[in-house]
């Protein structure tokens, strides 16, 4: 019995690490961070999206500052996903598909460096994947102008406050989610109808 439990411990053990070992995280700046989440909740594979700031030079910055375009911060989306059921490279096209990489610090009426498009690669395999999917891009003529989506290392992450967690799903009555988010979350919806959370 004592030895049938130590085999059952190992296997469970086992598997507890391997379900640890499957995830990957993302780190996005594509715009106002609410509309990134939004869009990442939805996708099938993804286990987590925690909104925050990253690239900057201020420790522990606030939304309040970071609203200065002072800091350096961009607002980020960290998406933990699965690689095992959606890949970085399809969570690249959801990121390149639902904003404007071309448009410098800024999307549609948010300006300001907080709202670059930017990917802050976790790995080297991670920065090869975007680069590469980058010069593709930029390669076939998809957009008229140039992407100027960042490539950069990781710097210190910094979560948001906890009223901008999940903000679309307690907030979606609320103006901005109306009128920039909701909008944004049916194109996502029509363009990526087979990869969504059922």
């Amino acid at each position: 019995m004592g030895r049938i439990f130590l085999i059952l411990l190992f296997i469970t053990g086992s598997m507890s690490t391997n379900a640890q070992s499957n995830k990957e995280v993302a780190i996005l700046g594509a715009g106002c961070f609410w509309c990134v989440e939004a869009v990442f909740e939805e996708l099938n594979g993804v286990i987590s999206v925690e909104s925050g700031y990253m690239g900057g030079h201020v420790e522990n910055p606030s939304y309040k500052e970071i609203c200065t375009g002072t800091t350096g911060h961009a607002e980020v989306a960290k998406v933990t996903f699965d690689p095992t059921i959606v890949t970085f490279s399809e969570v690249l096209e959801v990121f390149w598909k639902t904003h404007d990489p071309t448009t410098l610090n800024r999307q549609g009426a948010d300006v300001g460096t907080q709202y670059r498009s930017a990917i802050f690669y976790q790995s080297p395999e991670q920065q090869e994947t975007a680069t590469y999917y980058k010069k593709k891009l930029t390669e076939s003529g998809a957009y008229s102008s140039p992407i100027v989506t960042e490539i950069v290392v990781s710097s210190i992450y910094y979560p948001a406050e906890d009223y901008h967690q999940n903000y679309y799903a307690l907030n979606a009555s609320q103006g901005y989610c109306q009128y920039v988010i909701q909008p944004k979350l049916e194109k996502f919806r029509k363009v990526f109808a087979d990869k969504l959370k059922k």
